[in-house]
């Protein structure tokens, strides 16, 4: 029976990517959108994949796309919290509204969608999850905090929750990507991009591909013995 993976903010950068790599290995996927409805059902259509539309801000959205994506599947097997968003702004300038978009986009979403998805999971002894954080949440950004906050709590998240549903043979793992070359980086300018690459050990910039190998390998039965664990695709730019 084919394995189905749950994917949330699969429109667009790695988690698009996700979505049509984890598809072309076989497994059955749904993946949330929000404001990308034309590049959803797109992606819905050229992969065979299911797209459903939810603010994962919100758990009654997060709830019902995972009872639709249940009901077509039969079961979630893998879900992949990757629905983020990101946002510059000095901390004093940081407004009530910008900081609890961020924390609930970023960090509710994964506890909306781990908690709806558990219990099945559970029951039946077996499941992986995987958050996407950040290198930023592991040392912090300037100019950043709001959203260094959110995915430095993917990351309590990831540890705590490992330990409490390990007894049920289920996975929890961490990806902190670092810099990727997808669209929430389009604003880095030119020079931008080339002091990163400067003091990254690699001396390049990550593609979405880097982090979805990753996502690949924490699914599959090769990393059954591996849980709670914070896994930087970075380039080494965090050490």
């Amino acid at each position: 029976m084919k394995k189905t993976v749950f994917i949330t903010g699969g429109s667009r950068g790695i988690g698009e990517c996700a979505v049509r790599e984890f598809a072309r290995l076989g497994y059955n996927v749904a993946f949330t959108y929000f404001k990308s409805e034309d590049k959803a059902k797109e992606i819905e259509k050229s992969t065979g994949t299911c797209a459903i539309f939810a603010d994962v801000s919100k758990s009654e959205d997060v709830n019902n796309a995972i009872k639709i994506a249940t009901e077509k599947y039969g079961k979630i097997d893998i879900l992949i919290n990757n629905a983020g968003i990101d946002e510059f702004a000095l901390f004093t300038d940081i407004t009530d509204e910008m900081w609890h978009n961020m924390i609930d986009t970023n960090l509710s979403s994964a506890f909306y969608a781990s908690r709806a998805v558990l219990p099945q999971m559970i029951s039946r002894k077996d499941g992986v999850i995987i958050n996407i954080s950040s290198m930023w949440g592991q040392v912090g950004a300037s100019c950043e905090v709001h959203y260094s906050v959110s995915k430095a709590g993917m990351i309590g998240l990831t540890k705590a929750l490992a330990k409490e549903v390990g007894p049920s043979d289920i996975r929890v793992n961490c990806v902190c990507p670092g810099v990727i070359d997808t669209d929430m980086n389009k604003h880095l300018t030119k020079e931008d991009l080339e002091q990163l690459k400067c003091d990254t050990p690699l001396s390049k910039i990550g593609k979405a591909q880097d982090v979805v190998n990753t996502l690949i390998f924490l699914s599959e039965d090769k990393s059954s013995f591996i849980t709670g664990q914070i896994f930087g695709v970075n380039g080494g730019y965090i050490i």
